[in-house]
């Protein structure tokens, strides 16, 4: 009996299991994120983490652990450097799953699992969101009660509203890595035109969009950070990850 046994054999022998496991974190330190399934992704997840633990200290013992459990040296040689100077400072939960939705075909639960630090966008909008302050009126100048400063009150937020959304020019949607001149119209049809709009999107109300235009497409789990950095005018970063992106499917 498998009594407190929880593990995943993933329908392998433990020889292939074991080298399926290894193979995934080689890419995943390599490259920082990769598509896999849901279920691979979270025994690679208990796989993966202990080793990143291990690699913040570097020493000859936690660099032969590790090489005992990925014999690739360039993939030791990029934990304990470049992945450990990242981690330095986390106390653990150093991945991420972000579930992609189903994939066609066999309906298998697909996923992306990231190494948190080396997400720059969100880092940098965690970072903007701390930034900001709350303030308070407590404790402030009273109000002037003036015949002047109420007269001024109403010209600024007839200043506020001048702007409409129709004004604005529409962007190429198409620039996003999963977006397609069928997905594109769609989105249009619905009213989404600018990077803008589809930043502040869930992926699965741009799912539903999809879907009902009956279109078959990759997950939009990442459209709305892409659009974000469109948006902002980062192009070289919103390249450099969908290169990633690319080249870290699985």
């Amino acid at each position: 009996m498998r009594h407190g046994k929880k593990d995943n054999h993933l329908g392998r022998t433990s020889s292939h299991r074991s080298a399926l496991l290894r193979n995934l974190a080689s890419s995943l330190i390599i490259h920082k994120r990769i598509e896999t399934t849901l279920a691979k992704a979270k025994e690679l997840k208990k796989f993966v983490e202990p080793l990143l633990t291990r690699s913040k200290e570097d020493t000859t013992h936690n660099r032969r652990i590790v090489f005992s459990y990925i014999p690739e040296k360039e993939v030791v040689k990029e934990l304990f450097s470049t992945v450990a100077d990242k981690i330095a400072s986390r106390p653990g939960g150093y991945t991420r799953i972000i579930k992609l939705g189903t994939r066609q075909g066999d309906a298998a639960e697909v996923c992306m699992i990231e190494l948190v630090d080396f997400n720059e966008t969100l880092l940098a909008a965690v970072e903007e969101k701390a930034t900001k302050t709350r303030r308070s009126r407590r404790g402030g100048k009273k109000a002037d009660t003036s015949t002047e400063a109420k007269a001024v009150a109403p010209a600024a937020v007839v200043e506020e509203v001048v702007a409409e959304p129709s004004e604005v020019a529409a962007d190429d949607l198409e620039i996003i890595e999963g977006i397609g001149p069928k997905i594109a119209g769609a989105l249009v049809a619905a009213g989404v035109t600018t990077f803008a709009q589809l930043a502040d999107m869930t992926p699965e109300a741009i799912q539903e969009i999809v879907s009902a235009a009956g279109i078959g497409s990759k997950s939009p789990a990442t459209w709305p950070q892409q659009a974000s950095l469109a948006r902002d005018g980062k192009f070289d970063e919103l390249k450099t990850w969908q290169d990633e992106l690319n080249a870290g499917q699985e």
